[in-house]
């Protein structure tokens, strides 16, 4: 039985829901957001607050129970407040630009790798080397992010290389020598 589903979700007052045939759309200051529920969860509206339900105990009810209510309640979220997601750069000579909306990567490569953010996406540079990447949709923040660290990520030698803010890599002792 999953504990995620069972809770109510609330919806603050700037935000406005529509519920139709399993559809829930959600706009809110920052956009608008839809997600198509499976057939196996009915979802209500009361006042200010959504309830999921399971139509029956199938395995793949209970497996799509906790995760519908988490989706929408980062729908929630992201169309009243928003999601990022912080990148470093670390290693010598390694730096980023933003040219127009790309993004222009020079990290080791003989040439310059760019990355085109998705609509809704936005993507800023600071100090040449903080990448910030937010937009209203948790998923695509973090898959886009995924997509940047992926061009260099960092190796564990040096350090080198392209990671999350905050994110610690632990480091091999290189040859021992004599």
């Amino acid at each position: 039985m999953s504990r995620i589903g069972k809770q109510v979700i609330l919806i603050p007052d700037k935000i406005s829901t529509k519920i139709e045939n399993n559809r829930v759309v959600i706009k809110g200051p920052k956009g608008e957001l839809s997600y198509i529920l499976s057939p196996l969860i009915n979802i209500r509206q009361e006042n200010n607050i959504l309830k999921l339900a399971r139509v029956d105990n199938s395995k793949n009810s209970l497996a799509l129970y906790g995760l519908s209510r988490t989706l929408i309640n980062n729908m929630i979220m992201g169309v009243s407040e928003g999601f990022s997601k912080k990148l470093e750069i670390q290693g010598v000579g390694y730096r980023s630009q933003m040219d127009g909306k790309n993004l222009i990567l020079n990290v080791g490569y003989s040439h310059a790798v760019q990355i085109d953010p998705p609509k809704g996406i936005d993507i800023t540079v600071d100090n040449n080397t903080n990448i910030t990447i937010s937009g209203i949709n948790k998923e695509i923040v973090g898959q886009i992010a995924a997509k940047i660290r992926e061009v260099r990520p960092p190796e564990p030698y040096k350090g080198k290389g392209i990671r999350y803010q905050g994110e610690i890599v632990r480091k091999k002792v290189g040859k021992a020598g004599k």
